[in-house]
């Protein structure tokens, strides 16, 4: 009995911190920017009522050898060259991804997984772009997309309607099996949400928060969002988070803030 428990949990452990002998890139895409004239919604404490605050879109494309992890597929395409409001936001995007994949030769046929942090309408905005992919996502969010109106159903259409393959995470989920790059479960800012960690070679380990903060603020001051699906939870996948941060002495990365997104190099060129 106490094997098979033992062996249960082995297989569900965090890999262990080596970085590991495939070679791994990292690129940083450009998935849009949101304005926003009123951040209060972003603290349920209050901290930000009234106050603007910009917020990038970012999404990532992760290389493991010859095979190629899409993370997070921004506003949606039809953005592109357009700005649109709505309430207290104002969102636009530049260029669609298939056209920044392009330019470093990447075709959407050799994306083998599209992952999402989260089924929020700017992280799913361009998924159906990549329909041969595996969707990775937490099983939550999945089965929560399934009951959604069609306009934000069919961001995930080919994967809801069974025609492609989705793969529901729960919990933690290494995407390659070497701990290079593994999807962590944080849930409460929905209840499948994930952030992802990237181990590269010569950068060291990278940490991408999906929607775990906001902005450098909410991760300093611990600030729950009031449109979370869960506030304990949420405190608990902060601590999580920043636990393996400083364990791992990763490079955070808030996939909405500016100035964290910058840390990365700037696309075309990738972080190793």
């Amino acid at each position: 009995m106490w094997g098979s428990l033992l062996l249960a949990v082995a297989a569900t452990a965090a890999p262990e911190a080596v970085a590991p002998s495939t070679d791994v890139e990292l690129w940083r895409l450009d998935c849009g920017d949101l304005s926003v004239s009123d951040f209060g919604v972003f603290s349920d404490s209050h901290r930000y009522d009234g106050k603007p605050y910009r917020l990038v879109d970012s999404c990532y494309l992760i290389r493991h050898g010859s095979d190629y992890l899409l993370w997070d597929t921004g506003l949606p395409g039809e953005l592109e060259g357009k700005s649109s409001v709505d309430g207290v936001f104002t969102v636009s995007v530049k260029e669609r991804l298939t056209r920044q994949l392009a330019r470093i030769g990447v075709k959407p046929g050799q994306i083998d997984f599209v992952g999402i942090s989260h089924n929020h309408f700017d992280h799913i905005g361009q998924a159906a772009d990549f329909p041969g992919a595996t969707l990775l996502i937490g099983a939550p969010d999945l089965e929560a997309l399934r009951t959604q109106p069609p306009e934000r159903r069919d961001r995930v259409k080919p994967w809801v309607d069974g025609g492609s393959k989705a793969q529901p995470v729960k919990r933690d989920h290494d995407v390659f099996g070497d701990g290079s790059v593994v999807m962590l479960g944080m849930p409460g800012h929905t209840d499948g949400h994930h952030s992802l960690l990237v181990r590269l070679k010569q950068t060291g380990p990278v940490l991408l928060t999906g929607d775990q903060f906001h902005a450098s603020e909410s991760f300093e001051k611990n600030e729950v969002p009031s449109f979370n699906s869960n506030r304990a939870d949420t405190l608990a996948s902060s601590d999580r988070f920043r636990a393996i941060a400083a364990n791992l002495k990763a490079k955070v990365v808030i996939q909405h803030e500016p100035a964290d997104v910058a840390k990365l190099p700037a696309f075309p060129a990738s972080a190793r």
